[in-house]
Parts: structure tokens; sequence; C-alpha cells
């Protein structure tokens, strides 16, 4: 598979979860923008089968190579970065949740799903896509999660797919800074999550950061019912040069832990 193939996979799937980013998208095609992707980020749960170490094969093979380790102590969440040295590549985030650190009752829960996963399907790079590969659990086991982890509620009941893409807001030719692109976001009717301040992070780290709140849909949950949920979200990044005077690559923790609060259930 090759990367071309591998994003036009993950946009088509991550765009029927979030139909803002292809109207967001589009608006700004529509000013004459060239948009193209920063980053794309996916979650999962620290379990066999379906932990970083079974996932990240996947994205080594597309010429990728793990850039640091990142750790997020108060959502229970240890993460990396993945960069390419193809010219434009976006980056690619991979991160996991610490099941061990929830309580007894929501590993249970998690465990189970993990248990039911086809581990043939993870020797796939259509993992990456193929949403969830278990029974739906059941509301109530989600809200037990989201009280404990909205990330635990979100996977259990999202599966395996495209969390976020992310407009590279360097590349915007008219609309050059974080907080004027959320204006346009806002125009377009579209939340904005401003845990933590509209633009997180600041060029003396070399990176901000925006995004919208999740768009939101009805999914099925065990026992027939249907009740809607956050689903996924847009980000934008704008990034600064280092002191080599090459962009930074990576990612800031103290921003990326309230870009994760983007799927809250507000």
């Amino acid at each position: 598979m090759t990367p071309e193939e591998f994003f036009s996979s993950l946009w088509t799937d991550y765009v029927a979860m979030a139909p803002q980013a292809q109207q967001i998208r589009q608006a700004f095609e529509s000013q004459g923008e060239t948009v193209s992707n920063d980053h794309v980020a996916f979650r999962t749960l620290g379990l066999e089968p379906i932990g970083i170490e079974r996932l990240e094969p996947h994205v080594l093979a597309l010429g990728y190579r793990q850039l640091e380790p990142y750790e997020f102590p108060s959502k229970k969440l240890r993460a990396y970065g993945y960069v390419s040295d193809a010219p434009d590549a976006p980056r690619i985030f991979l991160s996991e949740l610490k099941v061990e650190e929830l309580s007894a009752e929501a590993g249970e829960i998690l465990r189970r799903c993990a248990s039911q996963v086809d581990a043939t399907k993870v020797e796939s790079p259509e993992v990456l896509w193929s949403g969830r590969l278990w029974d739906p659990v059941t509301w109530d086991e989600y809200q037990l999660l989201a009280s404990e982890s909205e990330y635990a509620a979100w996977v259990a009941t999202l599966g395996l797919r495209p969390n976020h893409f992310t407009i590279n807001v360097n590349q915007l030719t008219q609309t050059t800074e974080i907080e004027e692109v959320l204006q346009v976001v806002e125009g377009l009717g579209y939340a904005v999550n401003d845990s933590g301040g509209r633009v997180k992070g600041s060029p003396a780290q070399l990176l901000e950061q925006g995004s919208t709140m999740a768009d939101r849909m009805q999914v099925d949950f065990a026992g027939g019912e249907q009740h809607e949920v956050p689903t996924c979200y847009y980000e934008f990044a704008k990034r600064y040069p280092d002191s080599t005077g090459k962009l930074f690559p990576g990612f800031v923790a103290t921003s990326a832990d309230k870009i994760f609060e983007s799927t809250d259930n507000k």
C-alpha cells in the first residue's frame, strides 16, 4: 500500500465520521487555498492485539520512523509521533490508553472488547480504519467509561480509525494565523475547542494548534439502543522554525493534552 492510498482510505473513513472536515476544507479551497494535512492521529487501547506495538509496523512500512514518545499522565495515555522524509508527508500520531490505570470495572469492559479482536485483521494496514472490531458496549458501560476516561469511551464505541486530520496552516496563503482559521471555522457554524485557550501552544514552543469540537452522530449500543456521541474533529497547526531553521517536526504534550478534549461530551 502506498502512502497516498493509505491517507486516501483514512480520509474517506474520517469524513464519514466528521462531515464538518469536508465542509471546512472545501471552504478554504473555495478561497483558492491549497489544503494540506499536517498530521493524522489515532486512538487505541494498550492491550493485545491492538496496542501501539501492533499498529506501529503499518506506519513504519510506509517509510515513517518513530520520532519521540509522549506521556499524558492526567489522561492515562502514552503516545508516539512518527515522521517521514518524503516531501510534505503528513506526520502520524499514535496514542494508547493505559488500561491498567483505570478501575477494575472499566478495565474489564475494555479487556472484553480487545479479546474479541480477530488478530489476523491487525496484520493489515486496513485495521487503522476498521472501526469497532468487537460487540457494542451497553449505554451504561459507555457512561461508566466516560466517567473515568472520555478516551476510553470513544475507543470502545468507535473503534480504530483516524481521530482527526489537521490542516497545515503554514501552507495557507490568506488565513495564516490559527486564530484567523478558527474565526473562519466559527463563521461556518462549528464550535471551537477552548480548553486551555482557543490557541494552544506558542511560537516559543514552535507549535500553535487549535481545533473544532467533534461532530456527533447516533451510534449503536448493545440491546439495540442508539445514542448520540462525539465522533471526530478537525485540527489546525502552525509550526515555527527551530534553531537550525527547520520547522519543528514534533508535538507539544501540554497542548495535545487539551486537544484531546475536542471529543469531550459537552
